[in-house]
């Protein structure tokens, strides 16, 4: 039970902080006529954290942070990555202001975004796989394996919540303004963690 709870409580609190996953995971929900539209972005967001979690529990997490050059890759890559991704959200919801009618993202590339998110964001893998990582060392066997299912579950729970919640938005907008400016603050929440990054690389 307290592998359990530790889990839960651990994963609710790395994962709630607004990011640029949920950011993307709910844009998606908002933006389909069908919820399960948005499904190829909520699977693969909850496919990678499974992957990333399970390294961090494997340990492969702790590796990473032992190498300063590996760390600043993965920031200078991300940064790339981040700037490139609020400027393809900033001019969607400039030409779906234009066509007054969003242009919502196709599963391939709610795909190739989802993972890139998950995957090339260098706080997921400094910050939250280091810290589930570090954490799971005070359990062994059958407790860990219930730890690590923990934070697997509460990360597919909140991408599924957030992809409805985005859903339950899109049908409140009916002339699509709203999703509009929500991909307006996207961009701008983007390219601020951008911005923060690149001021952590400089320093």
């Amino acid at each position: 039970m307290e592998a359990l709870l530790h889990g839960i409580v651990l994963a609710f609190g790395l994962i709630l902080p607004l990011g640029v996953q949920n950011v993307f995971i709910f844009n998606q929900g908002a933006t389909h006529k069908k919820f399960s539209y948005a499904l190829p972005a909520v699977i693969t967001a909850g496919i990678c954290d499974t992957i990333l979690i399970s390294l961090a529990v494997g340990g492969v997490s702790l590796i990473i942070l032992t190498f300063e050059w590996l760390q600043t890759l993965l920031f200078v890559v991300g940064f790339l990555f981040l700037f490139y991704m609020g400027w393809l959200i900033w001019r969607d919801a400039t030409e779906a202001k234009i066509h007054q009618k969003s242009n919502p993202f196709s599963p391939k590339r709610q795909i190739a975004f989802a993972a890139s998110v998950s995957l090339l964001n260098p706080h997921a893998i400094l910050d939250t796989i280091g810290v589930i990582g570090t954490n799971s060392l005070v359990y062994t066997g059958h407790e860990r394996g219930i730890f690590t299912f923990s934070c697997i579950g509460v990360s597919w729970i909140w991408f599924f919540a957030l992809a409805i919640a985005g859903k339950k938005l899109g049908q409140i907008d009916t002339d699509g303004s709203l999703l509009r400016r929500f991909n307006q603050i996207s961009a701008l929440i983007i390219w601020g963690i951008a911005l923060y990054m690149g001021m952590q690389l400089l320093s």
